[in-house]
């Protein structure tokens, strides 16, 4: 494998990684809180819908962007009442939420669009996509230095630099302030913190609001960066690897970055990879390579590598004491 190969894996790596960094990361302030949510990958395929057909409506991307995140707040408001107010099984309630999604936007999008299930196709100035600055192209003469930054830095659509911004963010939000402070709090001891005078129902309510909204723009990023419009089933079980990732990390940001690029990796290579020839190994079945990503899901949330331990309260719905 040359030089540029390996810097289109890395490239492709990035831009793969992205919807599940914004999905686990959505999925660590709300567990974070004591909610756990099997839900992500309901929230990410409502949201590509609510997206694709928002920016194919209005012709505008950020429109789209706006009613992905908006839809994917309302879920996650669904399953804070069902577990928060209500006080019902969390898991119970994210498994609901993923079939309404996968069953409603298929029956929407017939009915609106009469193709399938799926969106119209969208047009350039409908989407999120990368352009490179103007030095982009002198940059890439520079030997070496020059392709990496050209490739793995500039060029990327919008939703990208948000998704990794969004992890010193949340480091930062997380373990450097008073309402960080108070989230992890709650997930641990709510008791305690309602013993403070704080309101543990207004914290979890909040971080399942923060929880929909990253979840929306990462079915955001999907249906209108990624590709362009809507398809059945196009989350494909990424929230469900996002859940992984956020479990393998140990609830913690960076590290959740690192294990969303590994996935991430393992994707691209699984394109990059059909048909070629391995050292030693020689050609591996295409059908081995692509299902790496969920081998790896299935082994992580299995418990074999090793043991994470969730926030002590997570799941279990807090009761007022009187």
């Amino acid at each position: 494998m040359d030089f540029n190969s390996t810097l289109l894996i890395l490239d492709s790596t990035l831009r793969l990684s992205t919807p599940l960094l914004l999905a686990a990361l959505a999925g660590l302030y709300s567990e974070r809180a004591g909610i756990f949510d099997i839900g992500l990958e309901g929230k990410m395929l409502a949201a590509a819908f609510a997206a694709g057909a928002g920016a194919s409506v209005t012709g505008s991307a950020y429109a789209g962007l706006l009613l992905g995140v908006l839809v994917s707040i309302i879920f996650g408001l669904v399953h804070g009442f069902a577990s928060i107010t209500a006080r019902g099984n969390q898991i119970v309630s994210g498994v609901a939420l993923n079939f309404v999604a996968a069953g409603a936007t298929v029956l929407l999008g017939q009915a609106w669009f009469g193709q399938g299930g799926r969106t119209p196709q969208l047009s350039t100035d409908q989407r999120f996509l990368g352009s490179e600055p103007g030095f982009a192209a002198e940059l890439r003469d520079i030997p070496i230095l020059g392709p990496i930054f050209s490739e793995l830095v500039l060029g990327h659509s919008l939703l990208v630099y948000i998704a990794f911004i969004m992890v010193p963010l949340t480091w930062w939000i997380l373990f450097r302030t008073r309402f960080g402070l108070r989230l992890r709090a709650v997930g641990e001891n709510p008791a305690a913190v309602d013993t403070a005078g704080i309101s543990v129902t207004a914290l979890r309510y909040e971080a399942v609001i923060i929880c929909g909204a990253l979840c929306g723009v990462a079915g955001t990023y999907l249906a209108i960066s990624q590709s362009g419009g809507f398809n059945n089933n196009m989350t494909a079980g990424k929230g469900y690897i996002a859940l992984a990732a956020l479990i393998f990390a140990k609830w913690k940001p960076v590290p959740v970055m690192f294990a969303c690029l590994l996935f991430g990796f393992l994707d691209a290579s699984a394109i990059r990879l059909q048909g070629a020839e391995l050292p030693l190994i020689g050609r591996v079945p295409v059908q081995f390579i692509q299902a790496l990503p969920y081998i790896l899901t299935v082994v992580l949330l299995a418990g074999f590598i090793g043991r994470a331990e969730p926030p002590r309260a997570g799941g279990v719905p807090y009761t007022k004491e009187r």
